[in-house]
């Protein structure tokens, strides 16, 4: 099993940078791929970014150019960095942890069995 808890959300002014940590935890936790994904209400969860215990990354198209996903395999976190925030980046974020035999369909929510409880972001213009 994984658990997973995020930090760093808060309430920024546009064109502000913020970093969002995920802290994992479990035996299985170190082979896990984590993903980002964030939701607005009404809306359906969206995919961000993704990270397999190796370091490879996948970003979506939403994510290039603004956001930054790293790994700290030491500390066993993964970090969302995302730069020029926008009102439009204002949702909860969350951490998901997927675990081998990994999913192909990285960007989809059932490609992750575990789940952080969130953190909100809020963008003031």
């Amino acid at each position: 099993q994984v658990q997973l808890v995020e930090s760093g959300g808060g309430l920024v002014q546009a064109g502000a940078s913020l970093r969002l940590s995920c802290a994992a935890s479990g035996p299985t936790s170190r082979r896990a791929a984590i993903g980002w994904f964030r939701q607005v209400p009404g809306k359906e969860r969206e995919f961000v970014a993704r990270i397999t215990f190796s370091g490879s990354t996948y970003l979506s198209d939403l994510a290039k150019g603004r956001f930054t996903i790293s790994r700290d395999s030491a500390e066993n976190t993964v970090s969302l960095e995302i730069d020029n925030l926008t009102p439009e980046d204002t949702a909860v974020y969350y951490c998901a942890a997927g675990l081998p035999p990994y999913s192909t369909s990285v960007d989809l929510p059932g490609a992750y069995m575990y789940w952080g409880p969130g953190t909100q972001v809020t963008v003031s213009s």
